[in-house]
């Protein structure tokens, strides 16, 4: 199911592109031009004779899929039986909580589904472009596969080592081939996720409270958004891609988000009771908010501790709107795990983590993966410790870090997350439990202050929420392809120059942080939003792969996507230098006598630092010295960080980084790998330094 391809600097820039790097547009419906004059078995002719599946078949039929199952392609297909067809129609009739009555259903059996009720299922039991293995599902803790009708189903193994999906369908007879994809048969209909998250959360006994504060603060009436409702033009860039590579495209956008919340038992472990104590507990905890949260302090706001909790600046509604993020994510797909590829991925003793906007305006969260904890697949939100991101030894992370606030351990077992339309709820529970930092999810003091106080290193995916609820971001789908994507597709992204092509590498062996990039080029000229974060100094780093065909760029900054509002950082950069060149004095640090420190000094001061010691060499047999990203020298393969300036970046404004493109081609690619926000009172600790990872 993952491709292997080579090298992105080798790949990309390869005048004769591959057959592996063409891919074939998603058609959503059934083209009538497809051929039919193969033989064998297809998915459709093995449904077809098997007894026990006809009422599907039926299903399929009365949607003309029948006939994509019976022509060229590759899917993996999840077949219910009969008798899980029928169960799952009387539920549908039965329902009596349903908007519509019956679900629109006219009589109580597979005849009484509507066309769309049809295609839905169809679409919700079906893979494409990937063969999905058994082997592929098996998991613990949750697997999440894409389906062809925008959204995930989740497979966990039960204690026999069946795989379930969405706690509900088991898989009894699997990896049936045919000869244009797989066949999975299931024993019951996989059951879709119709409701919103509010409806979700106050149908279930264990949130109440929680429940309660969503509705009242008016959030679960801001979270029934499900998809964008813009035109998606694609122009000639992005329908030949580069060098003419084929490339696939969404035809639409998703909307959705992510919900951490505590659940009754967790909020009584805290001493709240009752949705009064709720109360309480955040007026109690955000009256004093603009000390630390800069946005209010800066832009003249207070803190209302009324009744009306549908204002923003209300505390119980600050309380909500930090526990939602805007990215539609289970909890599998919080962070970039060092077992999820055996692609680029982290070297030993760098953890996985990642920083998420959340809906109290201009705040983050830390999504933090300790792999000194436990079996190293423990998910903490705003964890912290001492000198993070800091080391007193040099090429280690080093011995003076200790954890002063555990955080909120995020419980991944299928059964603890609940699945909304549009969203995923993620329960969570406090690890400071009779410390002094006992208490629920809040923006206080400690995050500014303590969690995000560190060097911190954004992906791209991580900028673009759009990457994560459509489900492009960690795909398997598209694997170490390019995935196309509309020049107005995301909102974080503002357009000076539409000649521009933006395309998704997905998750590979590109030589990047997290196996991907965000790529574009053509007379590229726009800016993307930054992260918001504390206010302070910062200096900003960006990394590129420094090639003889590379762009000459100049990147600006400005307080909103108003061109007027850019000024220059620095002065233009030339991509095309190779990092031994004097300019840049990069130098092979593990065979100098100091391990690079003195170059490193030198470098910085040319305004350029080496890649992460992070990012690990590509390949079956994972990281080695030789092949990580801070190491590997070489024109052509190796990367670096550029430091773009030190900047005051303000919490109650907006910052927005513009990249211009200067040179006279048009077809120079240039991506976006990860940006880098660190405190200068980190850059320049004078205890400690910064750490190689």
């Amino acid at each position: 199911m993952n491709m292997s391809i080579s090298n992105w600097t080798r790949r990309v820039w390869t005048v004769v592109i591959g057959s592996a790097m063409l891919l074939t547009a998603c058609n959503p419906e059934p083209d009538e031009s497809d051929l039919y004059t193969f033989t064998g078995e297809t998915i459709e002719s093995f449904i077809k004779k098997d007894s026990l599946l006809t009422d599907f078949n039926y299903i399929l039929t009365r949607v003309g899929y029948d006939r994509v199952l019976a022509a060229y392609g590759m899917y993996t297909c999840y077949v219910p039986t009969n008798a899980g067809v029928k169960a799952y129609c009387d539920s549908l009739y039965d329902d009596t909580e349903c908007t519509i009555p019956h679900n629109g259903m006219t009589s109580r059996s597979k005849e009484g589904l509507t066309d769309s009720l049809c295609r839905n299922i169809v679409r919700y039991h079906l893979i494409e472009d990937a063969y999905v293995h058994l082997v592929d599902m098996m998991s613990d803790d949750g697997k999440d596969i894409r389906t062809m009708l925008g959204y995930n189903f989740t497979c966990t193994s039960d204690t026999a080592g069946n795989v379930v999906i969405n706690n509900k369908a088991t898989i009894y007879d699997s990896d049936n081939e045919a000869i244009n994809g797989l066949i999975h048969k299931v024993d019951n209909v996989i059951p879709r996720h119709t409701r919103f998250a509010g409806d979700v959360l106050s149908r279930n006994a264990d949130y109440t409270i929680f429940a309660e504060a969503l509705e009242k603060t008016g959030w679960d009436e801001k979270l029934l958004d499900f998809q964008k409702d813009e035109v998606y033009v694609y122009n000639q860039l992005t329908r030949q891609g580069w060098a003419n590579t084929t490339l696939d495209y969404p035809d639409y956008c998703q909307v959705g988000y992510t919900i951490f919340a505590e659940s009754d038992q967790e909020m009584k472990r805290n001493g709240i009771n009752s949705f009064d104590d709720l109360v309480a507990y955040a007026n109690q905890v955000y009256k004093n908010a603009p000390e630390w949260y800069d946005y209010m302090s800066e832009n003249g706001y207070t803190v209302s501790t009324g009744d009306d909790y549908e204002e923003w600046n209300n505390a119980l509604n600050m309380y909500v709107a930090y526990h939602i993020v805007n990215g539609m994510m289970s909890p599998n797909q919080l962070v970039f795990e060092k077992t999820q590829s055996k692609f680029w991925n982290y070297a030993p003793d760098a953890d996985p983590h990642d920083y998420y906007e959340t809906m109290l305006p201009n705040t983050l969260l830390k999504v933090w993966e300790p792999s000194q904890v436990g079996n190293g697949r423990t998910i903490y939100v705003n964890r912290y410790q001492t000198f993070n991101t800091l080391t007193n030894e040099v090429g280690t992370p080093g011995t003076n870090h200790q954890v002063v606030k555990e955080g909120f351990v995020v419980n991944r077992t299928s059964a603890a997350t609940l699945n909304a339309y549009n969203a995923y709820i993620i329960s969570i529970a406090n690890q400071d439990a009779g410390s002094e930092y006992r208490g629920l999810l809040v923006y206080d003091r400690t995050v500014p202050k303590m969690v995000l106080n560190e060097r911190m290193r954004v992906n791209c995916t991580s900028l673009f929420p759009e990457l994560i609820t459509n489900g492009i971001r960690y795909t398997d789908t598209y694997a170490g392809s390019r995935y196309g994507l509309p020049s107005n597709y995301f909102d974080n992204i503002e357009l000076y120059n539409a000649e521009i092509c933006f395309c998704y590498c997905s998750r590979g062996s590109w030589r990047s942080y997290q196996a991907d990039q965000l790529q574009f080029w053509g007379g590229f000229d726009f800016a993307f939003k930054l992260p918001p974060v504390p206010s302070g100094l910062y200096e900003l780093r960006v990394i590129y792969a420094p090639m003889s065909y590379g762009a000459f760029v100049q990147y600006y900054i400005g307080n909103s996507r108003d061109i007027s509002s850019m000024r220059a950082l620095g002065i233009p950069l030339d991509m095309t230098i190779d990092p031994t060149d004097p300019l840049i004095g990069w130098t092979p640090a593990e065979e100098e006598e100091d391990r690079g420190i003195a170059s490193d000094v030198a470098m910085h001061n040319r305004g350029y630092m080496r890649s992460p010691y992070s990012i690990c060499g590509h390949g079956e047999n994972g990281w080695s010295v030789a092949t990580s990203g801070r190491n590997e020298g070489g024109y052509g393969t190796s990367t670096v960080r550029v430091v773009l300036g030190r900047e005051q970046l303000n919490q109650g404004d907006e910052n927005w980084v513009r990249i211009k493109l200067l040179s006279a081609l048009h077809d120079v690619p240039m991506s976006i790998d990860f940006i880098e926000l660190c405190p200068v009172s980190v850059a320049d600790n004078q205890q400690y330094i910064e750490d190689w990872y």
